[in-house]
């Protein structure tokens, strides 16, 4: 059986876990869909940062703060926890049939995890309110 102590940590774990997703629900997308058709690549020394919003879906926010919205043909497990990814590619541009990594904290070192497949590159712009 359960002490109080033990009891009252336990459903208080559980209900910190459970509020989490509702907390990155609301959040709202910043960017809606812009006229244009999505890009097999980017250039690699255009993108200036990357937001990951979850496990399918990847924001590369790129010079001159244009934004393409990278969705993921699958889920990738933990991209959207980890918020970091890396990638290999010779060319100098990044493409949909590249494939990014996550990476892992362990310790103060960083450890491959899953490889994904990208998808398309579609532009996006800022939502008005």
């Amino acid at each position: 059986m359960f002490t109080p102590y033990a009891l009252r940590l336990a459903i208080g774990l559980a209900l910190s876990a459970a509020a989490i997703p509702a907390i990155a629900k609301d959040k709202p997308d910043p960017y809606v869909q812009a006229s244009g058709k999505a890009l097999d690549c980017v250039q690699i020394n255009a993108i200036r940062s990357t937001n990951v919003r979850d496990d399918h879906t990847i924001d590369f926010i790129m010079n001159g703060n244009k934004v393409y919205r990278n969705t993921l043909p699958n889920s990738c497990p933990s991209l959207g926890f980890e918020q970091r990814f890396s990638y290999r590619t010779s060319l100098s541009q990044l493409c949909s049939v590249d494939v990014i990594t996550v990476l892992y904290s362990a310790g103060s070192n960083l450890q491959p995890g899953a490889s994904c497949g990208l998808g398309k590159f579609q532009p996006m712009e800022k939502a008005t309110k």
